[in-house]
């Protein structure tokens, strides 16, 4: 985990940046108290461990078969066997460190769940905000680490360089937070829902911590994936979710003072 101190940004793109989109703006600032995130994405050697352990935990991770039969525990949701192998056959690659890919948003929220009772440490998703305020790392320009595609290959994998294929975790140059794949390699779930006119709605004044919940609506993603255009991988672009399962990868944080 990276410790992110607090500060205020311009979230969203201005109207000059090249492949905007009309939900990254109006810019608006935007101030986030002080987290911590994860360095990298995270590897199927760590998810793997909440999705295939087959047998029932409660909160604690203690397996339930050796609980009293008297006692209710509340265990948490772990999600159903695949219908088909969600490396999409790319492989696991537990000794290699490749990200985990392919859950629901649902499915990386209980996740978080599952390691905050392992760790005894807090653990969700980051909010929309926090993650592009870690993304940029103080840049303004449309990636971390400035603007133009010349510098890309430095700190992303994206079509032009991916093989068409996911990449380790942590393989290209961090930010200047110390955070990694960023941009590219696996797209990664946030917490709020997708509202396309969200920035419009927010006042001229700036706004703290902001979260955007509603019920039944699609989720974001960001940061953009191995098989994306350089475009969907800077730090302001947004996307909804499709259907469950079809997006790929999430970042927990531990929020600061838990």
């Amino acid at each position: 985990m990276v410790a992110i101190p607090g500060g205020t940004f311009l979230m969203g793109s201005p109207a000059e940046e090249p492949h905007r989109k009309p939900d990254e703006g109006p810019q608006h600032k935007v101030s986030i108290s002080p987290f911590w995130i994860s360095e990298t994405e995270i590897p199927w050697e760590l998810y793997t461990a909440f999705m295939e352990n087959g047998r029932p935990r409660a909160k604690d991770g203690q397996l339930l078969e050796e609980q009293p039969d008297d006692e209710l525990w509340d265990s948490v949701t772990q999600p159903t066997a695949p219908y088909a192998a969600m490396n999409l056959g790319m492989g696991h690659g537990y000794e290699h460190g490749l990200p985990a890919i392919s859950m629901s948003h649902h499915a990386a929220s209980k996740f978080c769940e599952w390691l905050s009772a392992q760790t005894g440490h807090y653990y969700r998703l980051p909010t929309e905000a926090e993650w592009e305020y870690a993304c940029r790392a103080g840049s303004a320009g449309a990636y971390s680490y400035g603007n133009g595609e010349a510098s890309l290959d430095q700190y992303a994998w994206y079509w032009n360089n991916s093989n068409d294929r996911y990449q380790k975790t942590g393989s290209k140059k961090p930010n200047k937070w110390g955070l990694r794949d960023m941009h590219g390699n696996v797209a990664e779930w946030v917490l709020d829902s997708y509202v396309p006119d969200a920035y419009g709605k927010r006042s001229g004044l700036p706004t703290k911590d902001p979260l955007v919940i509603i019920p039944g609506a699609p989720h974001i993603v960001r940061g953009g994936s191995w098989e994306d255009d350089p475009d969907s991988l800077r730090s302001a672009a947004r996307r909804a979710s499709t259907p469950p399962g079809t997006v790929r990868i999430l970042k927990t944080l531990k929020a600061s003072g838990t």
